[in-house]
């Protein structure tokens, strides 16, 4: 961690210590700020990807996109933000109105939690678990939940078919995405993130082992279907279900299902970095210490936000080349080409590390 962030926390702590004399208050209101500060970071993640995807699908279909509010239409996602933070929420008439309600908000809460348990830059994250690779497996799991919620208590044909189709791909899709990360925590010994960022300070797990790299390409493949983006939108399908899940849903009720889909494709690609690149690492080459200090001297968090946009970038390319897939073909790919090769990537993974420390 950075002094001058060390420094402002120590600040920050003596001056409630010193005006309040109850410990527990002071924990709660430092325990307050953390949750706002990471709920802004997490608004303002989710307004800088929706403008970056409309300038890169500008890009690929050869127009300029938004252009008109602000420079280089930079505030356009503001205006539309207001635009539906104001809009009127239809009601209707034969839902079941709790859990139509409390869909989007469990979407929220489970991309949050995900969200919590990254690490950002060297000592910045909000919780270090033990089994911080399965923590993120498995509250990354519970935003499924409020989409088939949203699916079924719409009471709408579309939004249930939808949902239907967003389970059985998440749910297939995610096999292949813990496996590929298994396969890298045998190589690191641990699935505490803090120790598989110690376990690359040299080398990139990417590096290490010819096998990383295809559990890479299957992670990528896998987590990029999780989002339901293209080629694997089946579950909003605009041809198909006009909108899928969501079709039902209007003013900030949808726009919770909107920035939570924006910033599931940053936690992806932010537990990719973690995983896979280094994370907040910088790139060290054996033996050229010249290059490693010229490295060590750019800021953790450029790293880790530099190497996470790359890798969110390759998610938008493909989502701008490829046609859609059938529902036979996604699932075909699943459970028939990369599941085998992800038991095996693991397999070989273990013989790899067994003989090597030898």
């Amino acid at each position: 961690m950075s002094l001058e962030l060390i420094d402002g926390i120590n600040k920050i702590h003596e001056l409630l210590s010193t005006n309040i004399e109850a410990a527990w208050v002071v924990s709660l209101i430092e325990y307050v700020l953390v949750g706002l500060g990471f709920l802004t970071l997490y608004a303002l993640i989710a307004l800088f990807l929706i403008i970056f995807e409309r300038k890169i699908c500008a890009y690929f279909q050869c127009r300029k996109g938004p252009n008109r509010v602000g420079p280089w239409g930079i505030f356009q996602v503001f205006a539309d933000m207001v635009k539906i933070l104001i809009k009127e929420i239809i009601p209707l008439k034969h839902n079941d109105k709790l859990l139509y309600y409390a869909a989007p908000f469990i979407v929220i809460m489970g991309s949050l939690l995900t969200f919590g348990g990254l690490q950002f830059a060297d000592g910045v994250h909000g919780v270090d678990f033990n089994v911080g690779v399965f923590y993120l497996l498995a509250v990354s799991s519970i935003s499924i939940i409020g989409v088939m919620l949203a699916g079924w208590s719409s009471n709408n044909k579309y939004s249930l078919i939808g949902a239907m189709r967003s389970g059985a791909q998440v749910i297939s899709f995610e096999l292949s995405a813990c496996l590929s990360m298994m396969a890298v925590v045998i190589l690191g010994g641990s699935m505490n993130l803090s120790e598989l960022m110690a376990a690359q300070n040299d080398v990139w797990f990417i590096f290490q082992s010819p096998f990383t790299v295809v559990a890479l390409v299957i992670y990528l493949i896998a987590a990029h279907a999780e989002t339901n983006r293209g080629p694997f939108d089946l579950p909003e399908a605009e041809s198909e279900l006009t909108a899928g899940y969501h079709v039902e849903y209007s003013g900030i009720t949808f726009g919770f299902f909107y920035v939570g889909e924006y910033c599931n494709l940053f936690i992806n690609a932010a537990i990719g970095t973690l995983v896979f690149l280094g994370g907040w690492q910088a790139l060290h080459i054996p033996g050229c210490e010249g290059f490693n200090q010229v490295m060590d001297a750019i800021p953790s968090y450029i790293w880790m936000f530099g190497k996470t946009l790359v890798l969110i970038f390759l998610s938008l390319w493909v989502r701008w080349t490829f046609p859609r897939l059938r529902i036979d073909q996604l699932l075909k790919l699943e459970w028939k080409i990369m599941l085998p090769f992800s038991l095996a990537n693991i397999l070989l993974m273990a013989i790899w590390v067994v003989v090597t420390n030898n």
